[in-house]
């Protein structure tokens, strides 16, 4: 299957990224293997916007990413980022390396780097136009699904009408987001749905940090 993708350039994981397909599985937030997240995704703080990659932020795994939030509470923070593709292909080899029924689905479909916490772990930040039992809204219009229930109504047809199916999250501990803010590793951006599902992932770093930093 490997064969049939076209991957990016985005280091060793991208190299590997198609062909670990096989062994890669959707797991719940509130999973022992998700660090305990809560089933219920706290609605505040930065949820719901975007954190923009500074030029000093060097870390290869972070350097001009653009990372939307799903949590933000005194536990701590997690977010995808939205603008890293591992590759392109048909969703028809996506949803079968998933295990998913996917002879019917038509179309190409982007694998993103969602982020370097639990990376074989899979995750699909969506339009609000679908809901399953693994479904929790973030915002209005966006929604985030952690069970194979989402893969199985794309393949049907009758999944979301956009998109992002994602491997691995960006996570922070207590109190650790707020102190890389104040470093100035980031710089926060309103978030709406056609930012988050933009066509364009490659530039969108480079569209939004001109205006990152001003109030939200």
């Amino acid at each position: 299957m490997a064969g049939r993708w076209r991957t990016t350039a985005f280091g060793a994981l991208v190299a590997s990224a198609v062909i670990a397909l096989a062994w890669i599985a959707f797991t719940p937030l509130h999973s022992p293997e998700a660090g305990e997240k809560r089933a219920q995704l706290p609605a505040q703080r930065l949820v719901g916007q975007f954190l923009v990659a500074t030029p000093q932020l060097s870390d290869p795994r972070f350097a001009e990413s653009v990372i939307y939030i799903v949590a933000d509470d005194d536990g701590g923070a997690m977010g995808l980022i939205v603008n890293r593709v591992y590759g392109r292909g048909p969703l028809s080899a996506l949803l079968s390396a998933f295990g998913v029924e996917g002879e019917g689905a038509s179309g190409t479909v982007a694998l993103y780097y969602g982020g370097p916490v639990m990376p074989r772990s899979g995750f699909i930040l969506h339009s609000g136009d679908y809901s399953g039992p693994e479904t929790q809204e973030i915002v209005a219009g966006v929604s985030l699904s952690t069970g194979a229930d989402a893969l199985r109504a794309m393949g049907a047809g009758e999944g979301p009408r956009q998109s992002r199916i994602m491997l691995g999250y960006a996570g922070w501990g207590p109190g650790q987001l707020a102190d890389e803010i104040a470093r100035g590793d980031w710089l926060t951006a309103s978030a709406g749905p056609a930012l988050v599902f933009d066509d364009d992932a490659e530039t969108l770093w480079k569209r939004i940090y001109p205006h990152a930093g001003k109030a939200l």
